[in-house]
Parts: structure tokens; sequence; C-alpha cells
């Protein structure tokens, strides 16, 4: 039985929306309305539209949907919010409702739908890079970028050599020097083809701080840049099978902020599933960020010198959606040399938030070029970022200014401190 304009599975749930009183202090952290100035594309405006949406019907109108797509996710309101309210767990579901509810016209569904034909397959992206890698030597991104519906996949592109793609993590790490225990590592997606520096560097790290690392080649993907977008039954999927591949792991580690923000939500995501409900909300308790992890223990690996300057970027969802703020930085600041530097605006997202750069390009590059700007404005030599998406949205926007950083996860550079090796260009 619908309710209004939704129906009755999972949505937004109307105490939560009541949660909200219109204070505003929501405003100057959202990215959407920093740049367009409209109440409906700011948090409350929003939540406002979810309560017509219970309200009002029997169909969801073009201009609600509108509103809830062109909101990133980035949960900066939620970080902002002096009243707790829970506009992420509020998105989600009704992103799912229009996702159900709401006709799109075939060829937007399609656009929105093609990101997910390849980011969540490791061995589709395997098969892509070879192809990356060729358009790069015959000069060819120069004509694709002139293609509008090529031209940001085009320019996020990731720059690494091809053998990064075919790079295999062990299944089993042992750890080196007295054991802390064991724990289960996410490899990811997108992580594991284009960044798989950033998994290597993150298992030696934690080998060294004295882990066993259990780091399955299954699952592929945790099922994040769906459930973020909308694509509930494909989430919930995915989330089972990550539940049961790490099911016997006392912690679970994830590097990328955008998996982890969603395996902590795993409670959320399957609340009415009678049969993974209560091993869901288990599991979520049990995933921690690396840094964050890591700030919970005293060192053991000795930290040698690092003598460069880092700009760090908070990763939307690990900074609002998981409050991990002072851990990376904590970590950062162990390594002797490095000197951190915080950008301007620190709460703005850079606009990549999962496939938004791809599905709404200009408001994303606005965001991205804005990004740029203020972490080229601090003067340093580099770039710290917890999350991948982050990582190429900021290379490709600092690199379009002409003054390309280097974009490196926190493991990198505490890898790098720890095996004294040189740090990928």
């Amino acid at each position: 039985m619908a309710t209004g304009a939704f129906d009755d599975v999972r949505p937004p749930d109307a105490a939560l929306i009541g949660d909200c009183v219109h204070c505003g202090f929501c405003l100057p952290t959202c990215p959407t309305y920093v740049l367009w100035g409209e109440e409906m594309d700011s948090p409350r405006g929003r939540i406002v539209l979810m309560r017509a949406g219970h309200e009002e019907g029997p169909e969801l109108t073009l201009s609600q949907v509108q509103a809830w797509d062109n909101c990133l996710g980035c949960m900066a309101c939620v970080t902002a919010c002096p009243s707790g309210v829970q506009y992420d767990k509020l998105i989600e579901d009704t992103r799912q409702q229009v996702e159900r509810r709401f006709a799109r016209p075939r060829l937007e569904r399609l656009r929105r739908r093609a990101p997910f034909a390849l980011f969540p397959h490791p061995a589709r992206l395997r098969a892509l890079a070879p192809l990356l890698s060729a358009q790069r030597a015959l000069r060819l991104d120069r004509l694709a970028a002139r293609i509008g519906a090529l031209a940001p996949l085009v320019a996020l592109a990731p720059r690494t050599p091809l053998r990064e793609a075919w790079r295999r993590l062990p299944e089993h790490t042992p750890a080196a020097g007295p054991r802390r225990g064991r724990l289960g590592f996410l490899q990811g997606c997108v992580q594991r083809v284009f960044l798989s520096h950033v998994n290597v560097a993150t298992v030696g790290v934690l080998a060294a701080e004295g882990w066993d690392v259990f780091a399955p080649a299954r699952p592929g993907c945790c099922g994040a840049l769906e459930l973020h977008t909308g694509y509930g039954e494909e989430a919930q999927a995915r989330a089972r099978r990550t539940i049961a591949a790490f099911e016997d792991c006392d912690v679970v580690v994830v590097n990328a902020a955008g998996c982890g923000s969603a395996m902590k939500d795993y409670g959320h995501v399957l609340r009415d599933d009678p049969e993974w409900a209560e091993r869901a909300a288990a599991f979520a308790a049990r995933v921690r960020d690396v840094t964050e992890l890591l700030a919970e223990q005293e060192p053991v690996a000795e930290r040698h010198p690092l003598e460069m300057t880092v700009a760090y970027h908070d990763a939307c969802h690990l900074a609002h959606a998981q409050g991990v703020r002072a851990q990376p930085r904590a970590l950062l600041r162990q390594i002797p040399g490095l000197e951190l530097r915080e950008p301007a605006e620190w709460e703005l997202c850079c606009g990549s938030a999962g496939v938004y750069n791809l599905l709404k390009p200009q408001p994303a590059a606005e965001l991205g070029e804005r990004k740029a700007r203020n972490v080229l404005d601090t003067g340093a030599h580099a770039v710290a970022a917890a999350n991948p998406g982050c990582a190429l949205q900021i290379a490709a926007h600092t690199r379009a200014l002409g003054r390309e950083l280097p974009v490196y996860h926190p493991m990198e550079l505490l890898y790098a401190s720890l095996t004294r090796r040189p740090l990928n260009p």
C-alpha cells in the first residue's frame, strides 16, 4: 500500500523527517546550495520535498526527483546539523523510491545504469585498462574528450601503468613481528584495478603493525555505488555477499571511504530482511576504516622521515558519513618530516561523489575546480585523500589547471615511511 507518492517498501522515515527544524546550519556546507543558492537544492529543502512525498501524491513529481538527483550524498549536512538529522538514511531510502516509482525517460534510465555495468566488476575494469592505455598512447583521449558523452569519463580516467590492473594481492599476508590479530580486508573494485598500489601499501602497513591480513578476491564490490544511487536490490545482494565473505573476521578493514560508509550502513540496508538483519548489524559494528583502526593502536613499526608538504583532503564519506577526521591526520603526523596543510572549505565535496561526476558532470566539474584551487593554494607538493573517486577527481582538476599534484592515500605515505621505498610519481 502506497504512502502518498511513496510505496510501503522502506519509504523515508517520517519520524526522521520530523527531526529537521529547518535551522539552516546545513546551507553553507551543502555543495549544491553553495553553487546555486536554491532552497530546494539544500538538505532542508529536499527534506521538505520528502515530507510532501508522504503527504501528497499519487506520483512523485519531476521537481522532487531533480532536487534529489542533484544531491551529491556527501553528508556534510550530517556533520553540520545540530539536531542530529539522519539525512544519510533519508536520501538513501528516497532514492530507492525514485528508482521504483518514477518513470524516467528511456535514455536517462540507460545513462544512469551504464556505470554499473562496469565499475562494480573488477574483471570488466581490467579488460578496459588496455584500451585506456592505448587511447593515451595514440592521443585519442583528446578526440574522445571533445565528444560530450565521453568527456567526463576521459578526463577522469586514471593515468596509472597498465601493470597496475593485473596486480593481485595474496589472500593471506602474515603479520611481520608480534601478532596483534587477524582481520579481513576488502579489496574493492576500482581501487583494486586502477589503484592497486594503494591496496599493496595498506596490506603492507597492516602487516608491519602486527596484523594477519585476509584479503579474499571475492566479493568484487561492496555495493556502495549502487546503494548511494538508489539501486537497492543490487546493493542488498552485494551486502549479503560481503557479509558472508568476512563473517568469521573480528575486524573488517576498508581503505576506501565510500565502501566503509556503505558497509557500516549494512544494518540499515538489510533491516527488514529476517534472515540477514541481525547478521548485517553485527557485521557493520566490526567495520573500521584503516586509519581508524591504526589510530586506535600504539604504533610498533618505525617511521622514517618523509620530507614533503601534504594537503589533507577530507573524503566526504570518511569525514561526514563516518565521522573519521582526526585519525588520518594523527597517523600522517607520526611521519617525521611530513608537514600537513589544511585547504580552505574542507567540508565541501570535491564533486566526485560515487558516479555523480559522470551523471552530473557540470556541477561536479565546478566543485572539482573549486577543490583543486583550494588545494593548490596551500602550496603543498602533494595531496592525501582516502577515497579513489576523490583521488581521480582532484588529480584531473589540478591537471586541468596546469599544476597537477600527485594524490596519495594516507597508507601510501605511511608505507613509504615504514619501508623507505619511493612513492609512485
